[in-house]
């Protein structure tokens, strides 16, 4: 069963997170043993990982997207993404945007296959986590609305891995504005981090204006996504959150239509949930098209390109 993040992981450590140390402590002792024992296979063929240590919803997919559409110009870049059921979102947003996509549920078998494919360059899609294999290149996201949350490893907190772990991180990409405070923390790990900022920019708002929304979503950071919608002065009247990569029911989708009918509303959703339903072909759902944009792209970009 799928749950929502609890709300306790982005406050100062609580009783929640003190009840539930037991077990983080287990949790870090399992992930330390996962390194310690590891032998990471190499590969002749330079891997970029994009990865977090936040659970989820820092944009790891658009920014693999993006940095494989750059690469294309003098690489033949792939996506490497380790094959989970219920991602059937991101699959589809990524073949929506390029053909570079290779899924497996072992990603060093999705490798093998990249390299049988005369791919040059692999973008892993998450997989910090995975020791099997060395990366050349670790990308690190994160987004400005919940950073680290209360700092903490899970369950207590909303952390995969500790900030210490940023030492193996090449890139730091923060979604949202400056924060000197954060990227301090950041350099506090290690002072060779390049950071980097990214914003998304809505390119269909019009679409939405004048009209009252019923807004729904089932990914990462739902609240970051109706935030979205409530800065650009879009006139939402509802909102409905659902856990992230939720499945959902053609019943629960017609529940929601009529819902917006009785109300007279407009339904506006992610583009990540619209590629997880659009084969329902209901017509009355919109999504929010965005545009990832990445502040001093180019100087990144040149910078991943000297490291490959």
């Amino acid at each position: 069963m799928k749950i929502l993040k609890p709300k306790f992981w982005q406050n100062e450590i609580n009783i929640f997170s003190i009840l539930l140390f037991p077990l983080t402590i287990i949790y870090y002792v399992l992930i330390n043993l996962r390194k310690i024992v590891s032998f990471p296979k190499k590969f002749d063929i330079p891997i970029i990982c994009i990865g977090n240590i936040y659970v989820g919803g820092t944009g790891k997919t658009p920014l693999s997207i993006l940095i494989a559409d750059q690469l294309k110009s003098n690489k033949k870049p792939a996506i490497i993404k380790k094959y989970y059921k219920n991602h059937i979102d991101e699959h589809n947003l990524i073949k929506s945007k390029i053909d570079c996509l290779i899924l497996n549920k072992s990603r060093i078998k999705a490798i093998n296959e990249a390299i049988k494919k005369n791919y040059d360059v692999l973008i892993l899609d998450d997989g910090f986590q995975d020791y099997s294999f060395k990366k050349k290149l670790n990308i690190i996201c994160f987004n400005s609305n919940q950073l680290v949350g209360n700092g903490m490893l899970f369950p207590s907190g909303p952390l995969r891995d500790s900030m210490n772990s940023l030492k193996e991180a090449n890139f730091v990409i923060i979604n949202g504005p400056k924060n000197f405070k954060f990227e301090e923390k950041v350099l506090s790990v290690s002072k060779e981090i390049k950071i980097f900022y990214s914003k998304y920019l809505p390119s269909n708002l019009n679409q939405f204006k004048n009209k009252k929304l019923l807004a729904f979503s089932g990914i990462g950071n739902n609240e970051n996504f109706f935030e979205m919608l409530e800065d650009n002065h879009l006139n939402v009247k509802e909102k409905l959150a659902f856990p992230d990569h939720y499945t959902f029911n053609k019943n629960e989708l017609n529940q929601i239509i009529k819902r917006s009918i009785k109300n007279g509303y407009d339904i506006v959703t992610t583009e990540k949930d619209y590629f997880r339903i659009k084969d329902y072909g209901f017509k009355e759902i919109k999504y929010l098209k965005l545009e990832l944009e990445i502040l001093k792209k180019d100087k990144l970009i040149n910078q991943i390109k000297k490291l490959l």
